[in-house]
């Protein structure tokens, strides 16, 4: 495990993209099979078991070095980090020198940890003290880690299959695939993973293809082209997914390489009908069978995670799946086909199954439409349009472009709308973590009541700049009224401007109202806590996204 730590160290120390990737492929080219296998696993963040919490691992130092529990936590709230402030504060355990203990990354992952999360209370605590006691510092701040699940590291995913394209001499594109749909970290899995590519060997039938990204719009590289030269869609509102059909079988992953069939049963009855050898890129939404457009994101998450919805669910909430991209038709892929003859394929094969199927089923696989654009004059009026049809902006893909793997900048586009707004009072803070472990970064908003009350609407913890984030730690402290464990209340006097992509009824929430992706956007020194919004503005954008270009303006 000291070469994983080592690296580990490497990465935190290396900026340059340069250094990260040979670093990388320096380690992975060293590593025998199963250690590489294990250390790919955790870098790409494919395995983050939580073995024994973080609070366990507490009370078993606690216990040990008899520190009281408020010096224990003070030391947290310097680091802001459980893993590492045990690593710092094992000095004061007075541990027994023990061997060292020289076992491979593999050996730990497989076998050690496993086993010592099974132990009884005594013995575990036993076994965790020894450990430490035999591992030296980076490695006891890295045993942790693992133990607890909390393992991450700052390095992108393409770095990764950038090292390995060094390593085995394979594509990029090529490696990209072979990691989807998962990674069971072995010896075995390694070694076909870095295989040169045979001709005629088959990738497994439930491999879906990585997925294209866009990236956020820069439109002056748009002025000098032609519209006609791309394809404009709606950005639906919804979770990105492919559906596949191979082998008598259908496979619905998403993004996030989730393998998602146990909780649409219809989309995988519909995929019965396609032809074999079919993989559709689109997106999942729920959509009632007479809507005019899709439900938007809150049904969708009362289906995401149920394994055996019932039928008052799948009633209320029914799926569909619009396709907009088509990368597999006959078990060929189509991904390096410009997407205009990628798009015609798609049409055909909507048409085919809708003409085949005399039954509403077939509006479970929806077409997105391509929108007409005459000039770039009109793509501001377009994205204005979004919301009242669903969606959240637009795509723009050029027509010409291949299905290349992630984000390819300047063959698709994503222009999403602004995001509604309102004037929030702040309420509350807690300390971040990690590096603002010192800072009070996360905060609580609040709307004013039909009664004169500020009532709690969403938390944000992302918008300010470091200089601002300082300032108002100053303030949070010489204003603080109450405290709550970490959380402090402050004097309701600061307004700030939160951004948020949309609201939806919540029986959970103080204000009836969850909030999905909120941010700040502005600190408004010119404004009054008086003059903040209030719960009938929240529900008004509720009611009517296109109410929000007045709010934004008061």
């Amino acid at each position: 495990m000291q070469a994983f730590a080592d690296l580990i160290q490497q990465l935190e120390r290396s900026a340059g993209t340069k250094d990260r990737v040979t670093a990388l492929a320096t380690h992975l080219q060293a590593a025998e099979a199963a250690d590489g296998a294990w250390a790919l696993a955790l870098l790409l963040g494919k395995r983050r078991r939580r073995l024994i919490t973080g609070r366990r691992l507490r009370q078993i130092c606690l216990e040990r070095s008899g520190l009281p529990e408020w010096l224990f936590d003070s030391c947290h709230a310097q680091v802001g980090d459980s893993a590492e402030t045990i690593a710092l504060l094992l000095p004061e355990l007075a541990l027994p020198p023990a061997p060292p203990l020289e076992l491979s990354l593999a050996t730990w992952m497989e076998t050690r940890l496993p086993a010592l999360a099974a132990l009884e209370s005594e013995a575990q605590a036993e076994a965790v003290l020894a450990i430490w006691a035999a591992l030296p510092d980076g490695q006891c701040f890295l045993f942790n880690k693992l133990l607890t699940g909390g393992f991450r590291v700052g390095v992108a995913a393409g770095l990764v299959t950038r090292a390995l394209a060094q390593v085995s001499g394979l594509e990029e594109a090529e490696l990209a695939h072979r990691l989807m749909g998962g990674f069971d970290p072995s010896a075995a899995a390694m070694e076909a993973l870095l295989a040169p590519i045979e001709d005629g060997a088959a990738a497994p039938i439930s491999r879906p293809y990585p997925f294209c990204l866009a990236s956020p719009l820069e439109p002056e590289h748009l002025a000098a082209t032609d519209p006609a030269g791309w394809q404009v869609e709606w950005k639906w509102d919804g979770i990105r997914a492919q559906l596949i059909r191979r082998s008598g079988q259908t496979f619905l992953w998403s993004r996030g390489e989730e393998l998602i069939n146990a909780s649409f049963p219809e989309l995988e009855g519909m995929a019965e009908r396609l032809e074999p050898g079919t993989v559709l890129d689109g997106e999942l939404t729920v959509w009632l069978a007479q809507a005019p457009q899709p439900a938007g994101f809150g049904p969708l998450q009362r289906r995401l995670g149920r394994q055996k919805p019932g039928a008052a669910l799948l009633r209320e909430c029914p799926a569909a799946f619009i396709a907009y991209d088509l990368l597999e038709r006959g078990a060929q892929d189509l991904r390096p086909e410009p997407l205009s003859q990628r798009r015609t394929a798609l049409e055909a094969l909507v048409q085919e199954l809708q003409e085949a199927v005399a039954t509403p089923a077939a509006g479970l696989l929806r077409l997105s439409p391509v929108l007409p654009l005459g000039s770039w004059d009109e793509l501001q009026a377009l994205r204005q349009q979004a919301r009242s049809v669903g969606a959240e902006g637009l795509m723009l893909k050029a027509l010409d472009s291949a299905y290349g793997v992630g984000r390819r900048r300047g063959l698709w586009w994503k222009h999403k709308l602004e995001p509604m707004e309102l004037d929030a009072v702040l309420l509350y803070a807690q300390a971040g973590s990690g590096r603002r472990a010192n800072l009070y970064t996360d905060y609580t908003f609040g709307l004013w009541d039909g009664d004169g009350h500020l009532v709690t609407f969403a938390k944000a913890y992302s918008g300010l700049d470091n200089s601002e984030i300082n300032e108002l730690d100053r303030w949070i402290r010489r204003h603080t009224t109450e405290r709550f464990g970490p959380v402090r209340a402050v004097d309701p006097l600061q307004v700030f401007t939160l951004g948020f992509e949309g609201l939806q009824r919540s029986s959970r929430h103080r204000s009836g109202l969850a909030v999905r992706f909120p941010r700040i956007l502005r600190w408004r020194r010119d404004r009054t806590p008086e003059s903040a919004d209030s719960l009938s503005s929240a529900l008004a954008l509720l009611e009517d996204p296109a109410a929000q270009r007045s709010t934004a303006q008061r």
